[in-house]
């Protein structure tokens, strides 16, 4: 549910700004239209988005107060998470709140001061009794190491993560020069070797019997594990879809001036009428580990905005990951049959809590 495209950051990979984005940039519809539309459908899992969310708290807790649902989570950039009420606050299962990792590549990314604000705001609410789900969500770009910035995250005490993911900066423009002076590069001596050292060392963890929660292994490890296929892990287009702010539905909140993303209006469609609306197509289902990927991003797939080569090797990032999770397979299950790690462990997310999953 998009509240605002406005956001108060800069951040240098981000594409939104709200002078340029299809008005209108603030809600438009009424509550007694979403929650007319919201109350058709059986079980109601909330996540707020923007732009920049609690900007617009009130507008939060008015919908909070008005609409049923099971499951309430926030995406946010954590710069005013300190100013969200406590009755509303603890109220939420899960907040997403975006850091990069270290410090000097979180305000290399998203601006002077912001590390330090987002973890002092994350301290705060857990000091005023939120004890859902905190998940550091980064966007990993040519600065970031992932495994010193997944390592860093995980190893912070106070406040301290319960979950980290992540999502590749690739293939939001038509233009990898934009922003990338050698992303192959980057992927060859960075970022899959960096997964592959990652892998180990979270599996070693589990040998000390310490399980840490990183977001794009414990699902499809799951799947690896005990054969389990998985669609589309983010749902776009299944059952998960954005809310923009002029009440028409898109099947991912990144898209809605893409004519293809817009597949219904609340003000006359239903949850029923829009659920499986839009599959991954091709090549995505022919592909060997479709069962476990379940097709990565449907806005890359339908966009394909750095052509067949661009998207084939953001595949193979994709593919370097399974393969890296697929060689430990026997090493967790000996890990699980001897008691060392719990299999619920690796029953994560049991809802959509807005991670994609797959980087």
């Amino acid at each position: 549910m998009i509240l605002t495209r406005v956001c108060n950051l800069k951040c240098k990979y981000c594409g939104e700004d709200a002078a340029f984005e299809p008005p209108p940039i603030e809600v438009a519809y009424s509550l007694e239209t979403l929650k007319a539309f919201l109350e058709q459908d059986e079980h109601v899992t909330i996540q707020f988005y923007g732009g920049e969310p609690l900007l617009r708290i009130p507008l939060l807790e008015k919908i909070m107060d008005t609409i049923e649902a099971q499951q309430w989570s926030v995406q946010t950039n954590g710069c005013f998470l300190h100013q969200l009420p406590a009755q509303y606050l603890n109220r939420l299962d899960a907040i997403l709140v975006s850091i990069d990792g270290r410090r000097e590549i979180t305000d290399w990314n998203r601006g002077d001061g912001i590390y330090n604000k987002v973890l002092k705001n994350c301290r705060i609410i857990r000091e005023r009794g939120f004890k859902g789900d905190l998940i550091a969500r980064m966007a990993t770009s040519e600065v970031a190491d992932i495994y010193k910035e997944v390592t860093h995250l995980a190893s912070l005490t106070n406040p301290t993560f319960d979950h980290i993911h992540w999502q590749l900066d690739c293939q939001w423009d038509d233009d990898p020069a934009a922003r990338w002076q050698d992303f192959d590069g980057w992927l060859k001596d960075s970022y899959n070797p960096g997964i592959s050292r990652l892998v180990r060392w979270w599996v070693k963890k589990m040998e000390e019997r310490e399980f840490v929660g990183i977001t794009p292994f414990i699902p499809v490890m799951r799947s690896i594990l005990f054969n389990e296929p998985s669609k589309l892990r983010c749902g776009a287009g299944l059952d998960s879809f954005a809310i923009n702010p002029s009440g028409e539905i898109s099947v991912c909140p990144i898209s809605p001036e893409f004519a293809f993303s817009l597949v219904g209006d609340i003000h006359s469609d239903t949850p029923a009428s829009i659920r499986n609306s839009m599959l991954v197509s091709e090549p995505c289902p022919s592909c060997d580990i479709f069962s476990i990927c379940g097709g990565r991003c449907l806005f890359a797939n339908q966009t394909k905005l750095w052509g067949q080569t661009g998207f084939q090797k953001v595949c193979e990032t994709v593919r370097h990951l399974v393969s890296e999770l697929q060689a430990i397979k026997s090493d967790v299950l000996e890990l699980i049959d001897r008691g060392v790690v719990s299999e619920e462990l690796f029953n994560y997310p049991s809802y959509n809590n807005g991670c994609e999953i797959i980087p």
